[in-house]
């Protein structure tokens, strides 16, 4: 069903990111379309122009920013342009939905929220495994059945067999020797970009479930092209956890968490994203003594995390999504991983500045 009312969106950057999951999340949106695209490359602009019909197409991000004809921008661009393409949209008055990680650095991160508040503009980060129905299930059980939460086990183990799995059910990617990239590799530095684009994913998945994380301390083995960190963390409420990243493990993907309770527990099982299948979940109810598996049927996460972004600014619903703030709060956890992992010590995320 499509709403009467939709949210106007243009997209920055027509790479990859966008074209698995951002360009046919506008299209698919009951209350959200496709107004503009932009790139600095011409082929990959016309490609996906072709493709998917946006009302207008710009080669120039300032230029596309000021038609007044929409009303948010996605970011789908490399990690490094996220902050200051974020920036540029929202003094230009747009609402601004962008890829995790919410920036680079902790200070960057920072920067960004001054503009998000100085601006008034709704910002989102895209913590898309929100809108995955399993981890709401288990969110809105934490919330109303599972009593005081004691303990979080959670893990994020990328496959060496993901890619000749996902290159089976993805489109072969558009791509272009004219595409626009950092000064620098983002992926040259596997230890910060396995934790810039996994670990992200593992923090707030954490915090989704749990709430505030306060203090890390990690351990990190780097051996035979695998990169495992080993984080205790403790959380505002008082529940302990471990986080387990692995990239890439000798075997299926394997991700997912367990959940302890006063009243009740949860066990997880979470799917590749890019299979658009909901974790499986278990909720064990002590009142009753009985288990529900919910189905979850829609697991489009990112249609859902921009039907959820355009609900917040057409009808004033409350964010489902990942703030500024929680933007912010995943860098410096992550940041504070890095620093416990380099000095063999507990690390107060408070306290962290510098890069992840």
């Amino acid at each position: 069903m499509t709403d009467a009312r939709r949210l106007k969106v243009g997209i920055l950057g027509c790479g990859p990111i966008a074209q698995f999951a951002h360009l046919e999340a506008c299209v698919k949106a009951r209350n959200a379309e496709l107004h503009a695209i932009c790139d600095a490359a011409p082929d990959l602009l016309a490609r996906m122009g072709a493709t998917f019909q946006p009302t207008r197409q710009f080669s120039d991000y300032d230029a596309m920013l000021a038609d007044p004809e929409f009303d948010a921008v996605i970011i789908a661009t490399s990690d490094p342009f996220h902050v200051p393409a974020s920036i540029r949209a929202l003094e230009a008055g747009k609402h601004v939905l962008s890829e995790k990680p919410a920036g680079v650095t902790v200070e960057e991160a920072e920067h960004l929220r001054a503009a998000v508040r100085r601006c008034g503009r709704v910002y989102q980060v895209g913590h898309m495994k929100r809108f995955d129905p399993g981890l709401e299930a288990a969110r809105d059980f934490v919330r109303d059945g599972l009593g005081e939460v004691i303990a979080l086990k959670a893990w994020y183990c990328d496959s060496t067999h993901r890619y000749t799995m996902t290159d089976a059910v993805q489109p072969l990617p558009v791509t272009s020797v004219l595409a626009r990239r950092p000064a620098e590799d983002p992926k040259a530095d596997k230890r910060r970009y396995f934790m810039l684009a996994h670990g992200s994913h593992l923090v707030d998945t954490a915090r989704f479930l749990c709430g505030e994380i306060t203090e890390v301390r990690a351990r990190l083995r780097e051996r035979a092209g695998m990169w495992c960190w080993f984080v205790e963390t403790g959380f505002a409420s008082g529940a302990l956890g471990h986080l387990d990243l692995t990239v890439a493990v000798r075997m299926d993907w394997h991700e997912g968490f367990q959940l302890y309770g006063t009243m009740g527990s949860v066990i997880a099982k979470t799917y590749n994203p890019w299979y658009f299948k909901a974790s499986d979940v278990e909720i064990f109810d002590e009142r009753d003594a009985t288990t529900r598996r919910p189905l979850g049927a829609d697991g489009h996460f990112f249609r859902r995390q921009l039907e959820g972004f355009a609900a917040t600014i057409l009808d004033g619903a409350p964010m489902r999504g990942a703030d500024i703030d929680d933007g912010v709060a995943s860098v410096k956890t992550m940041a504070a991983i890095a620093e416990s992992a380099r000095s063999g010590r507990a690390v107060a995320v408070a306290a962290m500045t510098g890069a992840v």
